[in-house]
């Protein structure tokens, strides 16, 4: 209904009038008597309201009741032309049937006016003047100016029409996207339910994309707001428009499920709400930007047993796979973490990644050198694919990704570096390519001076155990006098940073077979003291060392330790 040019005052002196003349016209009415007393219900609650209404000083500037007052004075009318009729002892006009529902359309026209005149009461906003465009509080403005705003935004939202939910669309926007942080405030403050079910408001469609725009903002700001988009119902609302919405609305949809499926709590939701097909769907067509979100949603929610199966029984594994060969580079990243936990949760799903052709997707994507966190994601999924023999074959036989290897324990960071090491000593790399990454003892020596991340010495050590193995490897090694220097400080019983068993581990590869003067370098450097010590605290590997270093059998060496 668009605003009368009646003064409010004068339309709400029409409405006290009407609704005195109907509340004693519910007392004679001969039909429908069960419904004319709910009826006499809701008209003395809407008494009780205008009386509030109009103790508020400013109410008659507010222009929500420009529209809703002559409204509900229509609606009035109507009842009270309903309730003559039930007055009259003669038959009702057009049947029963009819009559009825007229009656309740009425009742429930005049439900929706009590509910918008009860949050008007409730918000506060008549209590000041308001234009139809909301001032944004200031930058100066405190809690409560933001409070009030809120307020006055969703009111408005929830009881306007279409110009005052557009306007205050507008400014929620304004608001979400100028600070992030009044994110938490919206949500606690503003109804989210009635912002979610204006999704739904496909006769609008500006409407229906500002609401949108606002939900996603909401769910990726914070973990507050996000649950309480996630409470709402707004997981089903937002997957049924990423499988039937516009591609600007696919968009903002998937940013708010990629975002809500980030909490592990809100995983199991999207089998419930049958997400697992329009997820795939969205990473097989959707946009760029639709299918960068899609597929992180589908990371999101890889890990939950459920899931994972409808994903496999969907064909997730080639469309994922698809998107680390030619997808952006963000959907690439993604793709490869998914991948990456697909493959660490079994054999089932390494044989599908293999038979798909994942392998050698991840392995081109190794060569162009992504980002730091793809690469991450994309050595974990090769550590996974390993276990397979045959896979490990491919992996050891591949000159460029041995020396990717090499690279990243050089310049990665820490995750890469001990996946990275991880890999080399797992896989049975050619004497040659062994060589051709010498360059990396060095980091490796350093990597295993780092008690953290748990592993990360055992992964470094190893590594170099497989490099040792070649003779140029040695000569290389106890070249470098600071990682030789290293090695030695390792071996000392007072350096407790690391596990004995690494450092002893490394002299005996050193000193196996022909050692190429690196017992001398050994030697010079003082390792044989620590050795001595660590062989009498029975250290593993220790005694076999210090024998090979000094050059005497265990048996004369432990039997003049004896005499002594």
């Amino acid at each position: 209904m668009q605003p009368t040019t009646e003064p409010p005052q004068t339309i709400l002196d029409l409405i006290t009038d009407v609704l005195s003349l109907l509340l004693l016209s519910t007392i004679t009415v001969q039909s429908f008597v069960g419904r004319w007393q709910v009826l006499r219900t809701k008209l003395t609650s809407l008494q009780s309201s205008l009386t509030c209404l109009s103790e508020s000083p400013l109410w008659s500037q507010n222009p929500l009741l420009h529209t809703l007052l002559p409204s509900l004075l229509s609606t009035l009318q109507r009842l009270l032309s309903l309730s003559h009729q039930c007055s009259s002892t003669s038959s009702i006009p057009g049947g029963k049937l009819l009559f009825q529902s007229d009656l309740d359309i009425a009742s429930s026209s005049l439900s929706n006016h009590l509910h918008d005149l009860d949050l008007l009461l409730r918000s506060g906003v008549l209590h000041q003047s308001n234009a139809i465009i909301l001032s944004h509080p200031g930058p100066g403005s405190g809690k409560e100016d933001l409070v009030f705003f809120i307020h006055d935004l969703f009111t408005r939202l929830q009881v306007g029409g279409v110009e005052f939910k557009r306007k205050a669309l507008e400014s929620l926007l304004q608001i979400l996207n100028t600070d992030r942080k009044s994110a938490s405030l919206v949500a606690k403050e503003g109804n989210v339910g009635y912002l979610i079910s204006l999704l739904d408001f496909t006769n609008q469609p500006l409407i229906r994309e500002q609401a949108i725009s606002a939900v996603s903002i909401l769910a990726a700001s914070n973990d507050e707001s996000r649950n309480i988009i996630f409470e709402e119902g707004g997981l089903g609302h937002l997957l049924r428009i990423l499988e039937t919405g516009s591609m600007p609305l696919k968009e903002k949809a998937a940013i708010a499920i990629e975002a809500i499926t980030g909490d592990p709590d809100n995983g199991w939701a999207i089998s419930a709400y049958g997400g697992v097909s329009v997820l795939i769907e969205a990473c097989r067509c959707g946009s760029q930007v639709t299918q960068t979100h899609a597929v992180g949603a589908i990371r999101n929610v890889a890990g939950v047993e459920d899931i994972k199966m409808a994903l496999a029984e969907e064909g997730v594994v080639p469309v994922i796979i698809h998107l680390i060969v030619s997808g952006s580079s963000a959907a690439q990243e993604k793709a490869a973490d998914c991948i990456a936990i697909l493959a660490s949760s079994g054999g089932y799903f390494r044989d599908l990644i293999i038979q798909e052709k994942g392998l050698q997707g991840l392995m081109h994507l190794i060569q162009d050198l992504p980002g730091s966190d793809t690469i991450e994601h994309v050595l974990r999924a090769l550590s996974s694919l390993s276990v397979s023999d045959s896979t490990a074959q491919i992996l050891s036989s591949s000159t460029a990704l041995i020396t990717h290897l090499g690279e990243f324990i050089k310049h990665g960071n820490v995750t890469s570096q001990q996946i990275s090491a991880s890999l080399l000593a797992n896989l049975s790399i050619s004497d040659r390519n062994k060589r051709a990454i010498a360059s990396c003892m060095g980091s490796l020596v350093k990597l295993m001076e780092s008690p953290k991340p748990v592993g990360l010495q055992e992964a470094g050590a190893l590594a170099l155990v497989s490099l040792l193995t070649v003779r140029w490897n040695k000569k290389e090694l106890v070249r470098d006098e600071k990682s030789l220097m290293k090695l030695v400080q390792m071996l000392d019983p007072k350096y407790e940073l690391i596990d004995k068993e690494f450092p002893v581990m490394l002299v005996n590869s050193l000193l196996s077979g022909r050692s190429g003067g690196c017992r001398k370098r050994l030697l010079d450097a003082g390792a044989c003291q620590h050795l001595q010590k660590l062989a009498e605290m029975e250290v593993a590997g220790a005694k076999k060392a210090l024998q090979r270093l000094s050059g005497i059998s265990l048996k004369s060496m432990f039997s003049r330790t004896w005499r002594e």
